[in-house]
């Protein structure tokens, strides 16, 4: 109602900004509830279905489900959603499309929230459309820029790549289940007696069983949203967006749409091995790409970007080493990990606004340094996002990516050692950026200035959730049973040690490196220096953006030219057969219908029959006495006649 009302009416920003968050703060209170719902022994799911519309005889279903993952997402969404609007009040405050951002912050929670609460694949495929308009008017709300619209139809055209293979899984379930609704009294999509058929049709496509299939397309469409590789490019461009847009894409809603999608059809990826084992492997050699990418940026909003891509692919290590390892225990993994990484990630990019503010809107960290010692209070919840996003034990993100490394080291040696090289890397590159953004001297133009009040609040709610939400969860809350009904309590010792080294050793080394050597815009980074060509590499994200100008982007090109040539070639023919159809028939029309047919035949026989009949009219004129003089006149005639031919 609240995006409905502010597109209608375009009140003023501040009252705009009011409005919403009033209505995400009324969302926060149901949620609330809902979650507590789900809570307890006898907790249940539960679900309301409705019939939408009827097509050909068959009965197309919407409805929304409440399940421990419903309620844990929903309040986790508008909790950090709303801390997420409450610094956009102050940080847009000045900007002049106030209104405008709110409205489409306020449609994006919309296409979350029922992208969570749907129990039919259609309807979530609906609002799963309605966060990718959403994230596209965000991305390019400044799109006066060149960069920021080029960077939303990026975003747009790469995740609709996605969105296709979620398409084709969702037409693929239908044909096979006619349902589209995932929990249905025993029948809907994802229940027992579906599943089992699917199982039973085998080699459907690669070896797959039919589950197998449908959980693949629907995986390309996570990989889509969620920025796994190779579609991953548009994610960290996604920063030209204004910074609370990257926080809320970033950490609580869109990308995390991908994994929830996969947590949320995880019977259909258990029911294939070969499911499970692809998205264990896609998650890994992501989280490693990124978290290498990560280490030779500069802009601080980028550097956080390929973290997170780098942490949604130890999510999906989670959820397919974890179905693998764990059976169900697989989507407690990972969406914990989604849980815990969306309050740090949200801080952290909350963070980096308050301190790209501080800094007059710089965001190269080369330019920044001894902001802790202006900006105490920005800076320790930064950092405290920093420990929990490398893993430092006992935060929140220790608790979270230790589970995804136990069960990466039950189900593959391989995909673990990947993750935990991954993790390494995390913890030594978010090191790097805050020795370059903390330590030393200002590098920059004119003086830091402090954050409002209102920027800095959700920033300590959220450090205190990134510190003790692991241990309160876990310990307390036994949010892995929750979750998913199994309890995850195995250690292996390596793990442990692993985990720790991993973390500590991460931190250290990025202090040994960057935390004595000089830092600036005119000086080499230090890795760079020591190892130039890898570093390149790192530094220009691999090339891959190259790659795919090089080759997709050309072979798009060459197909667009192809098809103009064709159309053209087709048009100049139709253009030639139109020009001869219309010259042979004027020719027919005018020479053989109009003067052969027309005058020389038909035309000119009625008329020579007419003027004869003219002639005729002359003596058959239909007077009595004109007969009569012409019988006289006769008869005279052949008087006249007979007396000159009698003699």
């Amino acid at each position: 109602m609240a995006t409905v009302w502010l597109g209608f009416f375009n009140p003023s920003g501040k009252f705009a900004a009011a409005v919403a968050n009033a209505a995400l703060s009324a969302s926060l209170l149901l949620s609330i509830r809902a979650f507590s719902m789900t809570w307890g022994p006898e907790a249940s799911a539960l679900t309301a279905n409705f019939t939408w519309i009827q097509v050909a005889g068959v009965n197309l279903e919407f409805g929304v489900v409440l399940n421990p993952l419903t309620g844990a997402m929903l309040a986790m969404v508008t909790f950090v959603g709303l801390l997420i609007f409450l610094y956009s009040t102050s940080y847009m405050s000045r900007d002049p499309g106030m209104t405008r951002f709110f409205c489409y912050l306020s449609l994006f929670m919309v296409g979350m929230l029922g992208l969570v609460m749907s129990n039919s694949l259609l309807l979530l495929f609906m609002f799963w459309e309605i966060v990718g308009l959403a994230s596209y008017l965000l991305i390019g709300f400044w799109f006066q820029k060149p960069s920021a619209a080029a960077a939303a139809k990026k975003a747009f055209i790469t995740t609709r790549i996605g969105d296709l293979g979620f398409l084709l899984g969702l037409l693929w379930a239908f044909k096979a289940t006619s349902t589209f609704l995932l929990f249905d009294g025993g029948q809907g999509l994802l229940e027992s007696d579906r599943i089992t058929a699917l199982i039973a049709s085998k080699d459907v496509l690669f070896g797959l069983n039919g589950a197998g299939v449908i959980a693949l397309f629907l995986f390309i469409g996570a990989v889509g949203k969620s920025g796994q590789l190779p579609l991953h490019v548009w994610l960290p461009d996604a920063m030209e967006g204004p910074t609370p847009v990257s926080a809320l894409i970033h950490a609580a809603t869109m990308v995390a749409a991908g994994v929830f999608l996969v947590a949320r059809a995880f019977p259909l990826f258990l029911a294939d091995a070969t499911a499970l084992a692809i998205v264990s492997w896609v998650g890994a050699l992501t989280a490693l790409f990124a978290a290498l990418v990560a280490v030779g940026q500069y802009d601080i909003k980028r550097i956080l970007a390929y973290s997170t891509v780098s942490q949604l692919g130890l999510m999906m290590v989670g959820l397919g080493a974890g179905g693998l390892a764990l059976s169900e225990g697989g989507v407690s993994i990972g969406i914990f990990h989604l849980l815990t990484h969306a309050f740090f990630k949200a801080l952290l990019f909350l963070g980096a606004g308050a301190i790209i503010h501080g800094c007059r809107h710089e965001q190269d960290i080369r330019l920044m340094g001894g902001v802790f010692n202006r900006m105490k209070l920005a800076s320790i919840c930064y950092l405290a996002g920093a420990l929990a996003l490398c893993a430092f034990p006992f935060t929140s993100g220790y608790y979270s990516k230790d589970q995804i490394l136990i069960s990466a080291w039950t189900a593959h040696g391989a995909v673990f050692w990947i993750s935990a090289a991954a993790s390494l890397l995390t913890a030594f590159y978010m090191t790097r950026q805050c020795c370059y953004v903390f330590l030393g001297d200002y590098r920059g133009r004119g003086s830091i200035r402090q954050c409002p009040a209102l920027m800095t609040a959700p920033l300590v709610i959220l450090a205190l959730f990134s510190l003790a939400m692991g241990i309160v969860s876990e310990e307390f809350f036994h949010i892995l049973a929750y979750l998913s009904g199994f309890a995850v309590d195995q250690h292996a010792l390596i793990v442990v040690v692993v985990s720790w080294v991993i973390a500590l050793g991460g931190i250290a080394l990025g202090l040994l490196v960057y935390g004595g050597s000089k830092l600036g815009l005119d000086t080499t980074d230090p890795v760079k220096d020591s190892l130039p060509t890898p570093y390149s590499w790192m530094e220009n994200r691999f090339f891959v953006d190259e790659l795919y100008a090089a080759t997709v982007t050309r072979l798009w090109k060459g197909s667009a030219f192809l098809i103009v040539f064709l159309e053209s070639g087709f048009h100049f023919l139709v253009e030639t057969v139109r020009s001869f159809v219309t010259i042979t028939g004027g020719f027919f029309s005018k020479t053989v219908d109009c003067k052969l047919i027309d005058r020389i035949s038909f035309d000119g026989v009625c008329d020579r029959i007419y003027k004869s009949s003219q002639l005729n009219a002359i003596i058959q004129n239909g007077f009595l006495q004109g007969y009569l003089r012409i019988v006289a006149l006769g008869a005279v005639i052949l008087g006249v006649l007979f007396l000159v031919f009698a003699r």
